[in-house]
C-alpha cells in the first residue's frame, strides 16, 4: 500500500514511524513532513492546509490512503476533497470535524445530548463577558476561544484581574484572531485530568489506551498553556470502572450523537476528561484527530497493524477487529524552544541525537540543513521510552533526554512525577543524577 500522511510534527513522525512497521506498506509519504521524517518517508514540500495540492500530490502519487492527522485541514475540509477526488482518508469529514473547530458547537452538541460537561456561557462581547465572571465570583474562571488556536486558546484565570486581561485580549485585542470573535466562559472543574483517545468509523467506537497530558510550559504546572510538554501512559488511576461509566455516558453518547445529526464521524476521536472528586467523569474538550504529544506515547504501545485499523475504519467495520495493545508503559517529554508557547527563535543546530540509544525521539518541529538538524518550530522533539513501569519510563527518557541539547531549549523536569493527591497515587521527585522515580500508593 501506499499512504500520504499530512503533517510535519511529532505525532506525524510518530504515525510514519507505526506504518513504518505494516508488512502491507510499499510506499510511505508525508506532506510537509519535517527532518526527522524524512528519514522514515518521502517528504513533500505542500503544505498540511493546501487541500488542492494535497489531492493534486495524492493523485500523483497513487495513495492508496490518506492519513490527515492535523486539525486545520480536517476542520477545512481536505477529507471531503479527497473523498470526492475518489481518494480513500483516514479522520472526519468537515461536518463531523467541527466537534473540535468550535467550542461553542461542542459546548451546545453536548447539552443536546446530555453528555456531562462543565456550565458555561458563551459571548462575543468583551463587556457582557466580563460582566457574567464578575458576577459569578468564581476562581479560577476558564475562557477558551471558540476556534483552533494550536492548543493554546484555552486561558485559567486565577482572578477577576486575569479574567478580564483574558477576555479583552480576546476579543478586543484579537489574540487569537478569527477563532477569538466568540469564546466560552465555563466553569473550573477539580479533579484528575486524563485523556482517552478512540478510533470511530461512524457507528462502532473503540477507545485507546488512557493518558495524562501535561499542558502547562513548566514544572509544578506553572506558566502558559501549550499544545503539549508531556505524557504518561496508560493513566494510573483511569480503572475499568471509570472506562466502562465513560463508554455508556461519553464515548458512544458522543458518536450516536453525531451520527444523528448528520456529522458521521470516521477517524481518531480524542476526549479530553476530568475525574471529579465525586466519583462522576465531565468532558473537558473534544478533538477531532490523534493528539499531539499523546500519540507519540500511545503508538509505541499499539499491537495491532495500523494499516488494518485504518481500514476496518474506511470501511466501517471496526467492530469486526480486535484491537491489541502492550501491557507496558509509555513515558513522553518534549523539549521545546526558549519562549515557547510565546516567542522564539529557530535555527540552532541540534547536538547529541546520534548518542540517544534508549529512547525513540520523534521529530517534532526541525529541518534537516547541510546534514545538521536544526529546530524548526515551537516544541522540537519528543523522547519516548516503554518499560514495565512509569517510574522505569519516566527514567529512561530522562536519561536519554539529558544527552541532546540546543541553544536555548527547554523541557518539563516533573513529567508524569505527580500524578493527583486526591487520587492517592504519586509518582516521587525524579532526580536527574540517576535516582530512578518510584511510584508509592500514599498513606
Amino acid at each position: 500500500m501506499k499512504i500520504l500522511v499530512v503533517g510535519g510534527g511529532g505525532r506525524e513522525h510518530a504515525i510514519c514511524a507505526a506504518l513504518k512497521k505494516s508488512p502491507k506498506l510499499t510506499e510511505l509519504h508525508c506532506a510537509p513532513g519535517n527532518g526527522g521524517i524524512s528519514e522514515t518517508a518521502v517528504c513533500h514540500d505542500v503544505k498540511a492546509t493546501d487541500i488542492s495540492g494535497m489531492v493534486k500530490l495524492a493523485r500523483e502519487i497513487s495513495a492508496d490512503y490518506v492519513f490527515v492527522a492535523p486539525d486545520d485541514p480536517l476542520t477545512l475540509g481536505m477529507v471531503d476533497a479527497l473523498e470526492a477526488a475518489g481518494i480513500s482518508a483516514f479522520g472526519p469529514n468537515k461536518a463531523a470535524a467541527i466537534i473540535e473547530g468550535s467550542k461553542v458547537f461542542s459546548k451546545g452538541f453536548m447539552k443536546r445530548h446530555g453528555i456531562p460537561t462543565a456550565a458555561c456561557e458563551t459571548f462575543t462581547d468583551a463587556e457582557e463577558a466580563v460582566s457574567y465572571i464578575k458576577a459569578r465570583d468564581s476562581y479560577p474562571a476558564v475562557i477558551k476561544c471558540d476556534g483552533l488556536a494550536l492548543g493554546k486558546g484555552v486561558i485559567i484565570a486565577e482572578s477577576f484581574a486575569e479574567a478580564e486581561e483574558a477576555v479583552n485580549s480576546i476579543l478586543l485585542g484579537g489574540k487569537f484572531g478569527n477563532s477569538g470573535k466568540e469564546i466560552v466562559v465555563e466553569e473550573y472543574l477539580d479533579g484528575s485530568e486524563v485523556t482517552v483517545l478512540a478510533f470511530a468509523d461512524g457507528k462502532t467506537v473503540v477507545p485507546m489506551l488512557s493518558s495524562i497530558d501535561h499542558k502547562r510550559a513548566f514544572d509544578g504546572d506553572t506558566g502558559l498553556n501549550t499544545g503539549g510538554m508531556g505524557v504518561i501512559a496508560p493513566a494510573p488511576y483511569y480503572t475499568e470502572e471509570t472506562a466502562k461509566l465513560c463508554m455508556e455516558t461519553i464515548f458512544e453518547p458522543t458518536v450516536r450523537g453525531l451520527a444523528e445529526e448528520n456529522r458521521r464521524f470516521k477517524g481518531c476521536l480524542y476526549f479530553g476528561l476530568m475525574l471529579m472528586n465525586s466519583g462522576e467523569v465531565r468532558v473537558i474538550e473534544y478533538n477531532c484527530r490523534f493528539g499531539d504529544p499523546e500519540t507519540q506515547a500511545l503508538l509505541p504501545l499499539l499491537e495491532t497493524d495500523l494499516i488494518d485499523i485504518i481500514t476496518a475504519v474506511i470501511e466501517g467495520k471496526l467492530a469486526e477487529l480486535p484491537i491489541k495493545w502492550r501491557a507496558e508503559h509509555s513515558a513522553c517529554v518534549v523539549m521545546a524552544s526558549g519562549g515557547y508557547p510565546e516567542k522564539y527563535q529557530t535555527g540552532f543546530e541540534i547536538r547529541g541525537l546520534e548518542n540517544v540509544d534508549g529512547a525513540c525521539v520523534y521529530h517534532a518541529g526541525t529541518k534537516l540543513s547541510g546534514g545538521k538538524y536544526l529546530t524548526n518550530g515551537g516544541r522540537v522533539l519528543n523522547f519516548v521510552a516503554v518499560n514495565k513501569s512509569p517510574a522505569l519510563a519516566l527514567e529512561n527518557v530522562y536519561r536519554e533526554i539529558e544527552k541532546v541539547s540546543f541553544e536555548k531549549g527547554f523541557y518539563r523536569s516533573d513529567i508524569g512525577t505527580l500524578y493527583h493527591a486526591q487520587r492517592g497515587t504519586m509518582c516521587g521527585t525524579l532526580h536527574h543524577g540517576g535516582t530512578s522515580a518510584q511510584c508509592t500508593t500514599k498513606k
